[in-house]
């Protein structure tokens, strides 16, 4: 019943004016982002950040938040109109979408979409209150042992959080480690790495490197590789047919259990969430042959999977500080900047902050909802913004976000340093979301270390005996084993012979 209360204080919190207005906006803004091929919701988290760090606490992250959903919803509209996946969760609307796009049916495809997202994220968020305080109950019992086990997981699933080569993934959470332990060390302002340069005493900050490695990045990778192309004209109403949502209610609610579960898991983006919840889809359908062809079935699936995953990111996120995909990796990173760190002494120190972010989702959710069906038509006019002119005010932003939150021009430095250098490493198959990660785990990992030796007289006995430093170093060495060939064969051969088992007790 406390919980309860709390949720309805949380509500109620938010039915102001002003709030509602913040929620509106951030929601423009993640829509906006999403509909520019290109653009990420990561990179719109990114800028945000810079331009609410003034705001109160809950107001910017509400602002985030709404950027965050807002920028995935927005990404369906380039799938379906364009056949370019605004971002990467989106890639699995392409296919559906826009052969009904093709075939005069785009609005009704973008209305299909709009319903899909929107119940699927009120599924997320049902599931964010139920399971985010439990989770956060068991992880009360953390001491330090236990932080620094959590902290070098969380930079082991760097290796999976974006793309397909592991190694580029370690080597860029490593290099995020390293740059943390810039400037003076947290329990005796001793000064590292910083060669006698003064400026680095206080280390690299948080947002510099966040707008160089997103926002300065995606600048030059966007003018560097520009994609025009013909928008498909949409004629038809984008209002969906209730008859159409209520007859697929058995998909979304598939695809919903689907988001939230990969949510859950570290390392697993939304994009997973996608497309395991389209093959779920065709896999037990009556009609295959449609999917690709303009199944509204594969559409509804699609898009309620990828949706769902957010409050599913969002969970271990708020409740043991490890995000599971790029997006809500800066959204740590903007929760430690305004004072809120996330992790197991979130329900101590914040008990009221996850019943908050309950409230936040819920308003996104209904905010994609109205301006997707109400705002669809002035919106698509964006696409016809030329690169040339966008990508310079992006940039404008970058610099003044960078300066504006000390007010060192260092900062721009650091900005434009990282920038350029992430533009180059990610035409080289690098990604920055591990670099990210490694910046807001390497204080706590640094930190949690330290006061381990230093309570165990600098034995290192307790950081292998501790029931859950057992438990977590098992998991970490395992995920690590699961990236050498050898062995993954040698599990999936192992979960193949469990499964045919099972199934050979179930038919006798």
């Amino acid at each position: 019943m406390e919980g309860l209360y709390d949720l309805g204080r949380a509500y109620l919190g938010f039915m102001n004016p002003a709030t509602l207005a913040y929620g509106l906006g951030g929601a423009f803004v993640g829509i906006v982002m999403g509909i520019l091929p290109g653009l990420s919701a990561t990179l719109a988290i990114a800028l945000l950040t810079t331009l609410t760090i003034k705001l109160q606490a809950n107001d910017a992250i509400l602002v985030l938040i709404c950027s965050y959903v807002g920028a995935l919803y927005g990404g369906s509209r380039t799938a379906i109109l364009l056949n370019i996946p605004g971002t990467a969760a989106n890639a699995a609307s392409c296919a559906d979408g826009y052969a009904l796009a093709k075939q005069g049916q785009a609005g009704r495809a973008i209305g299909i979409a709009t319903s899909g997202a929107f119940v699927s994220t009120l599924f997320g968020v049902l599931c964010l209150a139920a399971f985010t305080p439990l989770l956060a109950e068991v992880a009360l019992s953390f001491g330090a042992f236990e932080f620094f086990w959590l902290s070098l997981f969380g930079v082991v699933i760097s290796g999976s959080i974006v793309g397909n080569d592991p190694l580029k993934g370690w080597l860029m959470g490593m290099l995020g480690l390293f740059i943390a332990q810039i400037g003076q060390e947290g329990i005796y302002a001793y000064d590292r790495f910083t060669f006698g340069w003064d400026e680095l005493s206080g280390g690299i900050a948080l947002i510099p490197a966040l707008v160089g490695a997103f926002g300065l990045a995606e600048v030059l990778t966007t003018l560097a590789d520009p994609i025009e192309r013909r928008i498909v004209e949409m004629r038809d109403s984008v209002l969906p047919r209730f008859r159409e949502v209520v007859q697929y209610w058995r998909t979304v609610l598939r695809s919903g259990v689907i988001g939230v579960f990969t949510g859950l898991l570290p390392g697993v983006g939304e994009d997973a969430g996608s497309w395991m919840s389209y093959a779920a889809a065709k896999a037990v359908s009556k009609e295959k042959e449609k999917f690709g062809k303009g199944s509204i079935d594969g559409l509804m699936a699609a898009e309620t999977g990828d949706m769902s995953s957010i409050p599913g990111h969002i969970i271990p996120c708020l409740a043991l500080g490890i995000p599971g995909s790029a997006p809500s990796a800066v959204l740590m990173a903007a929760m430690i900047i305004h004072g809120i760190q996330p992790g197991p002494m979130l329900m101590i120190q914040h008990p009221q902050f996850v019943y908050e972010v309950v409230a936040m989702t819920t308003l996104a959710s209904i905010t994609i909802l109205l301006f997707g069906l109400f705002g669809v038509r002035p919106l698509l006019h964006i696409l016809r913004v030329k690169r040339t002119i966008l990508m310079p005010i992006v940039f404008l932003l970058c610099v003044v976000g960078a300066f504006a939150t000390a007010s060192r021009l260092f900062d721009v430095y650091a900005m434009l340093a990282i920038g350029v250098a992430a533009f180059f490493l990610r035409r080289r198959g690098y990604e920055m979301a591990p670099l990210v990660l490694g910046l807001v785990l390497g204080p706590l990992l640094d930190k949690s270390l330290r006061r381990g030796l230093v309570l165990s007289d600098g034995s290192l006995l307790p950081f292998v005996t501790r029931p859950i430093c057992i438990a977590f170093g098992l998991v970490t060495v395992f995920t690590i084993l699961l990236y050498v060939p050898a062995f993954r064969k040698l599990v999936i051969g192992l979960r193949d012979a469990a499964l045919g088992g099972i199934r050979s007790l179930l038919a006798r």
